[in-house]
């Protein structure tokens, strides 16, 4: 990827970030409101309790959460207003959004035990105020280090001489697999994105009417793509799951950093060193709990993740060991919705922030790393530094550079 672009993605992330940050008044929050004058509107909320709390100021809501009716003087029940027993439906609903009704039912199950569930309010705030703040500042954090470790660093160049010769890394399957996989993240992560910041940042930008289409062919893109991009996990995670398994050569290369911090150290590794097979297990965990919660959205209310979760999770006193109360087991089908919409977002930021980092080193930040995707080809001089040991297995030739390190020869 060219720094220019970079730089122009950098900047784009900035602007989200800085767009989603709270303002003053959720950072602050006001003073508690003064109780507003209700006799106008017979005890009912008035327009300065709703422009109190849209300012984030705390009101005094005991004149609807004590507003549940006098059962005691209530009609006889022969009487055909006291069928109700002196509550009105409105102080009957009420009772129920405050948790204070005496309520009982024949049905018997979860669902009879959620009456009333007022998550959404919560799920919204999340999703519009801290998924768009942290989330944003994750991407725009990671582009920034990566940026700083250019200008220190600079691009990671070939050591010894170029021989002019090539060797085959990956196959033309494994190549499509990876580019199915990577092109379908990168709609993916661009139509989500669009439709989660679209409202605070592409809406003031080109106007609701321009916006419209965009977020219809996001959404449909978003939810078609998501196919391809599962079916090119699983293709990648048969490839290469057995050249991932962790090895003694794993740990010299994390202890010199790969190498990467450090010109001319080549510490030894197989098809796939320690850094790589940290971006496949990631790839593989993330996107798996992604496409998880995915298709519990694509296919509403069908799939229940949390309440079964929740409950090994309490058995196992996780919770509990942390210092929480033990998890809710029993979840409205709207709650599993709002919480797989969620954990699907914060998934979503932390995948866009490692693949961030996979596609810079396989583009401007080592050279000869993209042939090895790109063609498949990929320069001899190039696999004895960074893929000794490989190279060895597929040539039956030494590589040459020091096991131990040390710059090559």
């Amino acid at each position: 990827m060219p720094p220019r672009l970079l730089a122009l993605l950098f900047a784009l992330l900035t602007a989200l970030a800085l767009t989603a940050a709270p303002s003053p008044a959720q950072e602050a929050p006001t003073p508690e409101a003064p109780s507003s004058d209700r006799s106008a509107t017979g005890g009912a909320q008035t327009l300065q309790d709703i422009l109190a709390r849209q300012a984030q100021q705390k009101i005094d809501d005991s004149f609807r959460s004590d507003a549940l009716g006098n059962p005691d003087a209530a009609a006889p029940i022969t009487d055909p207003l006291g069928t109700l027993g002196g509550v009105s439906d409105a102080e009957l609903w009420r009772a129920l959004r405050y948790d204070r009704a005496d309520i009982t039912t024949q049905a018997r199950g979860p669902a009879a035990q959620v009456l009333m569930q007022d998550g959404g309010m919560t799920w919204l705030n999340v999703r519009a105020q801290d998924l768009r703040f942290y989330g944003g500042w994750l991407l725009v954090g990671m582009l920034g280090i990566l940026a700083l470790f250019y200008l220190l660093r600079g691009r990671i160049m070939i050591d010894g001489p170029k021989t002019g010769q090539t060797i085959l890394r990956f196959s033309a399957i494994e190549r499509f697999a990876h580019w199915m996989l990577g092109g379908s993240f990168i709609v993916l992560a661009i139509t989500g994105l669009a439709l989660l910041f679209g409202r605070v940042a592409l809406i003031p930008l080109i106007g609701h009417e321009a916006f419209a289409p965009i977020a219809i062919a996001g959404k449909w893109a978003h939810n078609n793509l998501a196919w391809p991009f599962m079916l090119a996990l699983i293709m990648v995670t048969v490839f290469w799951i057995a050249h991932n398994i962790p090895n003694k050569h794993d740990l010299k290369w994390i202890a010199v950093g790969g190498g990467l911090f450090s010109k001319g150290v080549h510490p030894p590794a197989k098809k796939f060193n320690a850094g790589q097979k940290l971006i496949f297990w990631s790839v593989v965990v993330l996107g798996v709990s992604i496409s998880v919660s995915g298709v519990a959205l694509l296919f509403p209310f069908e799939l229940h993740l949390f309440a079964p979760t929740f409950a090994k999770l309490n058995a196992l006193g996780l919770p509990q060991a942390l210092g929480f109360d033990p998890l809710p087991t029993v979840l409205a089908p709207h709650e599993e919705m709002q919480l797989s919409q969620l954990w699907h977002a914060i998934i979503a930021f932390v995948f866009m922030a490692v693949i961030i980092g996979h596609i810079y080193i396989g583009s401007v930040g080592m050279e000869g790393a993209f042939d090895a995707m790109g063609s498949g080809q990929v320069e001899v001089q190039w696999a004895k530094e960074h893929h000794g040991l490989w190279y060895e297995e597929v040539t039956g030739q030494k590589a040459h550079g020091d096991r131990n390190g040390t710059p090559a020869e």
